[in-house]
C-alpha cells in the first residue's frame, strides 16, 4: 500500500469524527505488518478528559483484536468541512500511544494534505527522547523485536 493510499484511508476515517468542541475532525489509518488497515477518528467529550484522538482510537481497536505489530499509521486533519487539508501531526499523547506498541527506528508517520503531498517521519524523529518501559527498567517489545526504552 502507498503512503497516499493510507492517507486517503485516513481522511475516509476523517469523516466519521464526532467534534462538536473543537470542530477539528482528525482521521487516522494504521497499517499492520501483516498489511491490515484499522482506522480510527477522534472522539470528543463535553468533559474533554475521555476525549480520544483519531490515532489512538485505531491503535486501540488493532490492539483489541489482539494485533501488535504496525508499521504505519496515516493522519488527515483539519476544520470541519475543510476542503483543503494541510499535515497534521499527532499530540503528545499519541506519540508516547505509539512509542508504546511500535518501533522508533522502523515505523513510520505519514501526513498528507489536498494537494496530494504526502511526507513521512519514523516515530524516533518525533519523539526522540520518548519514554518507555526501558525507563522503567523493563522491557518491550516492539515490531521489530528490540527492547523499547
Amino acid at each position: 500500500m502507498t503512503d497516499r493510499e493510507l492517507y486517503e484511508l485516513a481522511a475516509a476515517a476523517r469523516e466519521h469524527a464526532y467534534a462538536p468542541y473543537s470542530r477539528f475532525f482528525v482521521g487516522a489509518a494504521l497499517l499492520t505488518d501483516a498489511g491490515e488497515v484499522f482506522s480510527g477518528c477522534n472522539i470528543e467529550n463535553a468533559a474533554f478528559g475521555p476525549s480520544v484522538c483519531a490515532e489512538r482510537t485505531a491503535i486501540f481497536k488493532a490492539v483489541s483484536t489482539g494485533q501488535r505489530r504496525f508499521s504505519a499509521i496515516a493522519i488527515a486533519g483539519g476544520p470541519e468541512g475543510a476542503g483543503k487539508l494541510e499535515f497534521c501531526p499527532p499530540c503528545g499523547v499519541c506519540r508516547q500511544v505509539m512509542a508504546e506498541f511500535c518501533s522508533p527506528e522502523n515505523f513510520r508517520v505519514i501526513l498528507g494534505n489536498s494537494g496530494g503531498e504526502t511526507v513521512a517521519y519514523r516515530l524516533k524523529e518525533l519523539l526522540p527522547l520518548g519514554f518507555g518501559a526501558g525507563d522503567l527498567g523493563q522491557k518491550s517489545k516492539h515490531a521489530d523485536g528490540q527492547a523499547g526504552s
